[in-house]
């Protein structure tokens, strides 16, 4: 199975989902991160301790470890990036399946197509780099080497 799928000027690289036991335990690490605070500082409040200033810091910070969770929750299991080839640019997105990273763009001028490994060396897997020599785009979905090599051999004779 392939990871990529190139139509017309649009390439998606979608991420291989993670085991479901792993992204069920993401999502419910990410909402007990986010809820229990919030529980206790309700909990404290009706015993009668009183609410107290760093309730507030607490939540704060535990919410931002909860997005940070549910990030990666949603990129393992909807993950996948959306790169566009215009004639005169190439516009990179990330896409959580429930929201979109920012657009990232470089001109589509002398594009170098290159791949970077990563991971364990026996697992044979790289990462896909797009390079016009002032910037580079480097995608995080990790495929197959030989894939990615197929997927530059398109690429490198489409352009």
């Amino acid at each position: 199975m392939t990871q990529y799928n190139l139509k017309n000027n649009q390439l998606k690289l979608s991420v291989k989902k993670s085991p479901f036991i792993i992204r069920y335990l993401l999502f419910l690490i990410a909402f007990m991160t986010f809820t229990l605070p919030i529980l206790g500082m309700i909990g404290s409040v009706v015993t009668g301790n009183g609410f107290d200033f760093g309730f507030l810091i607490g939540i704060g910070l535990f919410s931002l470890l909860a997005f940070y969770l549910f990030r990666i929750a949603l990129w393992n299991t909807y993950g996948e990036e959306i790169i566009l080839f215009s004639k005169n640019e190439i516009i990179y997105e990330a896409n959580y399946g429930w929201f979109r990273d920012a657009k990232k763009t470089i001109e589509n001028q002398n594009i170098n197509y290159d791949f970077s490994k990563v991971g364990y060396e026996e697992d044979n897997e790289a990462v896909l780099i797009l390079n016009n020599g002032k910037e580079a785009i480097e995608c995080a979905v990790k495929m197959k080497q030989v894939q990615i090599e197929e997927l530059i051999l398109i690429l490198s004779t489409k352009n």
